[in-house]
């Protein structure tokens, strides 16, 4: 007998029986999935604080970590709006004074008054030749071409050595206008002097005396242009010596240094010190990284005895590894020094109670002022603190580091709660599909006995001399 409602036939609520035997079956477990889970989420997090700490540690240990960060040099102008002024590492600590002579200027030539009245006017036939320095290129120009045509012409070369052609139209002073053709020299300098010059068709030898007379392409030679640009170089004097430059860009008079023209004018100077301020806020991020990479050690390992909260790695042993290696470097002198000091204590950094480094300026100030190079030699040398400390938190933070390492294993620890979750799901409906057969097998039997209960009661009590009390 099939029973298509459990609980029907038997009376009892089947549903109700069925799903609390699967909850007392599931629950506890469930709950216990994710509370592991909750926990190695937390634990991810906090690896990844103690990452994220431990990066901008070495970020600013980085940044102490080759001599030349503690070799940098300071360049002032004593006027910007003349001349500005770079230095490297190897610039020498000095002061010059500096006359701004003449600003570059690039080459450029325009037609004269009344040669073409448009731009669509042609220009003759021949071969136009344009030299810059010791290269050139031609172009052949037909009968036909115009003023525009040539312009296109030097512009679409391929061989191009660098100049530019354009079209001005212009009022001619008689009430109509004129179109004139103007070069330019893509580069500043004399060395990049635009000359031209013509073979016209039908003359013979190049640069005959048909190849000048201002007729047809003869009207394109530099003799027969104007110049409202000559081609200048760059000069300026350092302290009375001229130096010539292609540009307004002056490198390699004054070793590591880069001085560039901006306008003209004399009795500027130009200084060049040791950048201390550069090194000094490097040191104090290093030394800001660090206190705050302490303030991460101390919130993921503290307990709060009141509150009975525990922070999330306490007695983590990858913490405490990190913890006490970093500190270990950091306290430690280093060995094979030739300067005047070995540790950061010298320098003026200490640790206070907390474990925190401060800084006594005065101390830092005094090292700076006495012993500059010195100092990169505590923090860039091959045993120095940066370079130590980089490697070592490397090891933690790389791409095969140890956090990754850790958070692979807690990654796979998840993805193994969420494997444990489908078999227990699994698991779960065969145990309902199993009992709800077994219930309704017990419905079905409690309801055919019930059936023949009813019925034998009513065969009794149709027998002869049955004693039927009154209702």
């Amino acid at each position: 007998m099939s029973i298509s409602s459990p609980g029907i036939g038997s009376g009892i609520d089947v549903s109700s029986l069925v799903n609390g035997l699967l909850a007392a079956e599931g629950t506890a477990k469930v709950n216990r999935f994710d509370l592991n889970e909750a926990t190695f989420q937390a634990e991810i997090s906090a690896f990844g604080s103690l990452k994220g700490a431990l990066s901008a540690f070495q970020t600013a240990i980085q940044n102490l970590q080759e001599l030349t960060d503690f070799q940098q040099r300071s360049a002032t102008t004593s006027d910007a709006s003349i001349f500005t002024v770079k230095a490297d590492e190897t610039a020498d600590v000095s002061q010059y004074g500096i006359e701004v002579v003449q600003l570059a200027k690039a080459h450029k030539l325009i037609t004269q008054d009344g040669h073409f009245s448009s731009s669509t006017d042609t220009i003759g036939s021949g071969t136009l030749k344009f030299t810059q320095d010791s290269s050139s290129f031609s172009l052949t120009i037909s009968v036909t071409d115009t003023l525009e045509d040539v312009r296109d012409a030097i512009n679409n070369a391929t061989d191009n050595t660098g100049l530019k052609a354009a079209i001005l139209n212009i009022d001619d002073g008689v009430g109509g206008t004129e179109s004139k053709l103007v070069f330019t020299a893509d580069n500043t300098g004399v060395g990049n002097a635009i000359t031209i010059t013509v073979d016209e068709d039908g003359n013979g030898l190049f640069n005959d005396a048909a190849d000048l007379d201002g007729s047809g392409l003869s009207r394109l030679i530099n003799a027969n242009l104007d110049t409202p640009s000559a081609a200048l170089d760059g000069q300026i004097k350092i302290d009375g010596q001229l130096v010539s430059s292609s540009n307004n860009v002056f490198t390699g008079a004054i070793k590591g240094v880069t001085v560039t023209s901006v306008a003209t004018g004399a009795g500027e100077s130009l200084s060049i010190s040791l950048d201390k301020s550069s090194v000094k806020t490097k040191i104090n991020t290093f030394i800001n990284n660090y206190n705050t990479l302490v303030d991460t050690f101390t919130g993921l390992s503290a307990y709060d005895a009141d509150t009975q909260t525990a922070g999330i790695l306490l007695g983590d042993a990858t913490l405490r590894s990190v913890q006490s290696a970093v500190r270990t470097k950091i306290s430690s002198p280093v060995s094979g020094l030739t300067s005047s000091f070995s540790t950061l204590a010298e320098i003026g950094i200490t640790t206070d109670s907390s474990g925190k480094l401060v800084l006594d300026d005065d101390d830092l100030d005094e090292v700076l002022d006495n012993n500059f190079d010195d100092l990169g030699q505590l923090f860039s040398s091959t045993n120095g603190i940066a370079n130590t400390l980089d490697t070592l938190i490397e090891g933690y933070v790389g791409s095969s580091g140890i956090i990754k390492s850790k958070t692979d294993g807690l990654t796979e620890s998840i993805d193994s709660i969420s494997e444990q979750r489908e078999v227990l799901n699994r698991r779960l409906l065969a145990l309902e599909s199993r009992l709800l057969a077994q219930f309704t097998a017990m419905d079905a039997l409690v309801s055919s006995l019930r059936n023949q209960s009813n019925f034998l009661t009513q065969q009794l009590a149709n027998l002869p001399g049955v004693y039927k009390p009154k209702s």
